[in-house]
């Protein structure tokens, strides 16, 4: 110990008391003062009307409203239920990065850095901004190649980084110690602030062009009536609003359960640690770059010549899982022996701070997500509630871009990038479970920095939502992952393989399952094979009249009024001709529907068809995705198996595509059986009420053994459906999507006159061209073997030039090659969108990008052109009426 404080060389061996290390740093300066916008907020009354009242005055809320004001809002009001800034806010490390998983989190910390930058000028406040650069390192090859993947993922969005050697590390950083590196990715537009400034300077903006801010008051709870907003609670009194804003970070799950009308907001709060020291003997400069050591589960800056260094554990301590009214997050209990394994990453990381002083062991609360992503975007059933919280330790990086698109949603009805990887809607009500929370966010935490390969799935939190058929599958070799808590086989391990390898396989490269997929796929080619894909989301939409058939017309950009009977495959466009929601409908009766949509659409579908129905009580929607077990039989002997159970003759002669008709399988009768796989390929869905499942895939099983029948997983699935070229939604269209620029034309009722949602987008489209067009390409020269695998989103260049990326890939058994979707959108020397043509994608030169390295592929457009299809269709209608009249 030197002067009082204790020195880390003397703490790595024995962990001392946190009364010996000295004077204590109060937490409120750990960048500098919490300043307040005025003295008179807690005397001055409420407004007793708002157009909009955000609740939160940290860095998020205070971002929302800047935005909000800059968009040209009046009547703002920002509510904070302590000081302004005194939440996590005031804990942040002050580190911005765009070294996200995603796209969209790179693109909204992109802007932040830009936003915090411009600050100063614009307020006058000090922010602390320094353009400080950042090193993310890596300890092993595997490490390096996910650092290539994501740097050449920046690259597509204009982020200078590079890929730089262990040297190079050493003369950005000399305090870092490179002997167990192999490279590092450096991004030198990263940056470190003082959060609590940055904070009161969006706050002084937001003041500045009208938002009124309000310390010292709480939000008690949110009034809806008839599903919309329509005033806040306080106590301090009552403000009626159009919108609300739930920014509460620690304390946004209580306030959502506070009302009459509960809001699911599932987020739980760990506790974060990090070190603060005295300045160095050799103070560390400002703009030395933040090092990310993920490999060591650490970070660290430069903090007033010393160093600020914390990390991401693997045993996380989740708290507030009883809920806790606390006004000011206050530093917590000091946990030396928690932190030690940190401590120890750090001193191996920077030796040279083994004999620096500690100022203190810094102890707060971060809120973290079920999936690791914020939650963002209006909660479904209530118009005008809306919700940004859940950063994952990411607050600084995300408050900027994230109050941006949130304020744009608000105010156009969408934001102006898709984020639905963020949209609250991704969420229902069944990852609400407090214990469920608390579960998942202690593995949510240390995977921060873990190395995620492609298909990696969460292990908390399972077995929530199963099919009456888990246990039978579990027994034959399923291995499962979840989507939307469901439970879905990616693959069946045959008898004698090594499962424990299996599960624990993870690589960039080849995967062992390769040949059990190969398999699965050769099964579904040339004999029968089985899926259960019962988590899709399963709507019934009815009506006494015709009301059904008149909402779904406006909704959907396909003709609905088709013979009882048949199947449509449709989109339901918003206004500007994005995809809401891309999916099959059935006309069961007259008046009666059957929709069928991916399984993370349960929540996001629902309210879209909900927020569009007009308030008929003769117009009903059911949610039917639990009544039914789906089974998909694909293959050619699909109709013999079928056929032998219902002694009904399968052929498309007397069984066309893209019917269906209820039968009776075995002894159960009511099955929904429906000529369509999802794949391209020949079979029929079975959506059997649950009741009747296991007795149906036990008859399916043993009927089928002739016909050489097997089980098949998700992954087969998905390399049938991406080597016939289907699409996806949300892996390959989203909101902004048009059908006209995926090849899906077809699928528009144009010749119709009828209205519905994104025709006049989709008519303009028409006239002007497409900007962007989805195409197929497959590569050539990857060796399977060994070379690095795509997965998704990967640059494709054309004519050396980037023009795309990907969205989805998979290997084709069929073709021995890699096919890989995506989008292509050059742009005109100015910049601006360009048209795509059929001639410009054939004349072009192809490449993708896998982790730095360009292959060659070859492009094709959806191999079905507008009359093609049109023919198709009439042709499949002339079957059908024949067949109605047999």
């Amino acid at each position: 110990m030197r002067g009082g404080v204790c020195s880390i060389r003397a703490l790595a061996p024995v962990l001392l008391p946190r009364w010996l290390c000295g004077p204590r740093a109060c937490p409120a300066h750990l960048h500098g003062s919490v300043r307040f916008l005025s003295t008179d907020s807690v005397s001055a009354a409420l407004p007793a009307r708002a157009r909009v009242v955000i609740c939160g005055g940290g860095i998020v809320g205070t971002s929302v409203a800047y935005h909000l004001a800059k968009l040209g809002w009046t009547e703002i009001v920002l509510l904070e239920q302590g000081r302004l800034g005194a939440g996590t806010t005031r804990f942040c490390a002050g580190i911005v990065s765009v070294a996200k998983p995603l796209s969209v989190e790179s693109k909204m910390a992109d802007y932040s850095i830009a936003l915090y930058e411009r600050l100063e000028e614009e307020t006058g406040v000090k922010t602390g901004f320094v353009r400080s650069g950042s090193l993310c390192l890596a300890q092993n090859q595997d490490r390096l190649l996910s650092l290539k993947r994501l740097a050449s993922r920046l690259k597509v969005l204009g982020v200078s980084c590079n890929v730089i050697k262990p040297k190079d590390v050493a003369r950005l950083h000399p305090l870092v110690n490179i002997h167990d590196l192999v490279g590092a990715l450096h991004l030198p537009g990263d940056s470190v602030v003082s959060p609590p400034d940055v904070n009161h300077a969006l706050a002084v903006a937001s003041a500045a062009h009208g938002v009124q801010i309000y310390e010292h008051t709480s939000v008690n709870h949110v009034v809806v009536k008839k599903g919309h907003v329509t005033a806040v609670e306080t106590d301090r009194g009552s403000i009626e609003c159009e919108y609300f804003v739930n920014c509460a970070g620690q304390w946004a799950y209580e306030l959502g359960q506070s009302g009459e009308v509960k809001v699911s907001v599932p987020l739980h709060g760990c506790e974060h640690f990090y070190l603060l020291t005295k300045p160095l003997s050799e103070p560390v400069q400002n703009d030395s770059p933040v090092l990310i050591d993920m490999d060591g589960r650490i970070y660290a800056r430069a903090w007033h010549g010393g160093i600020l260094s914390g990390g991401f554990e693997k045993n996380p301590k989740p708290i507030f899982t009883e809920g806790r009214n606390q006004l000011e997050i206050q530093n917590m209990q000091e946990d030396w022996d928690h932190f030690e394994p940190m401590l120890s990453a750090l001193l191996r990381r920077m030796p040279g701070l083994e004999s620096c002083e500690i100022q203190q062991l810094v102890n707060c609360p971060e809120s973290f997500t079920p999936d690791m992503r914020c939650l963002m975007g209006e909660t479904p059933g209530i118009y005008g509630y809306f919700v940004l919280v859940g950063m994952n330790s990411s607050g600084l990086s995300f408050a900027g871009g994230a109050g941006k698109y949130l304020a744009e949603w608000i105010t156009y009805g969408y934001p102006s990038a898709s984020v639905w990887p963020l949209d609250i809607k991704r969420f229902g009500n069944l990852q609400s479970s407090r214990t469920f929370l608390r579960h998942r966010v202690m593995e949510v935490m240390p995977l921060l920095y873990e190395l995620k390969v492609p298909r990696w799935d969460f292990q908390t939190g399972r077995q929530l939502r199963t099919s009456p058929l888990y246990d039978r599958l579990d027994t034959q070799g399923a291995r499962w992952m979840e989507k939307h808590g469901f439970e879905r086989a990616k693959y069946f391990v045959p008898a004698g393989k090594d499962l424990l390898a299996l599960d624990q396989s993870k690589t960039f490269y080849k995967p062992d399952w390769f040949d059990i997929v190969g398999a699965e796929v050769k099964c579904c080619k040339e004999a029968v094979c089985v899926i259960d894909m019962s988590s899709f989301t399963k709507f019934e939409l009815t009506s006494a009249g015709d009301q059904a058939l008149q909402l779904l017309q406006r909704l959907c950009a396909n003709d609905l009024d088709v013979p009882v009977g048949h199947i449509v495959h449709t989109g339901m466009l918003n206004q500007r001709g994005g995809y809401e929601n891309d999916c099959s409908v059935v006309r069961l009766s007259k008046n009666s529907f059957f929709i069928i949509s991916p399984t993370d659409q349960q929540v996001h579908c629902w309210s879209w068809i909900k927020k569009h129905m007009p308030s008929d009580p003769q117009l009903h929607l059911e949610d039917v995705s639990w009544k039914y077990t789906a089974l998909n039989l694909i293959g050619p002997r699909a109709m013999d198996v079928l056929s032998e159970l219902s002694y009904v003759s399968m052929t498309p002669e007397h069984f066309p595509s893209l019917f269906c008709k209820e039968m009776s399988v075995g002894y159960a009768n009511g099955i929904r059986v429906m000529s369509m796989t999802h794949t391209g390929e020949p079979g029929f869905m079975l959506y059997i009420p649950i009741e009747y499942a296991l007795h149906v895939y036990n008859e399916v099983m043993s009927v089928g053994q002739k016909y050489g029948i097997r089980n098949a997983g998700y992954y087969a699935l998905r390399s049938l459906r991406i080597e016939k070229f289907f699409a996806f939604w949300g892996q390959d269209l989203d909101s902004f999507t048009t059908p006209l620029e995926c090849g899906r034309e077809f699928r528009v009722k144009f010749d119709k006159d009828t209205d519905f949602l994104g025709r006049d987008a989709l008519l303009r489209q028409r006239v002007e061209g497409v900007s962007r067009r989805f195409v197929m390409l497959v590569l050539e020269d990857h060796d399977t073997e060994l070379d690095v695998w795509p997965w998704w989103g990967e640059p494709i260049y054309r004519n050396g030039e980037l023009i795309g990326v990907t969205t989805s890939s998979a290997y084709s058994y069929t073709l021995q090659r890699h096919v890989c979707l995506g989008f292509l959108s050059p742009t005109n020397t100015d910049g601006s969108p360009a048209a795509v043509t059929a001639d410009f994608i054939n004349r072009g030169d192809y490449e993708v990008d896998i982790a730095g390295q360009k292959f060659p592929a070859k492009a094709k457009l959806y191999p079905f052109s507008s009359l093609f299809a049109q023919q198709k269709r009439r042709k499949d209608d002339m079957e059908l009426s024949n067949f109605q009249s047999k």
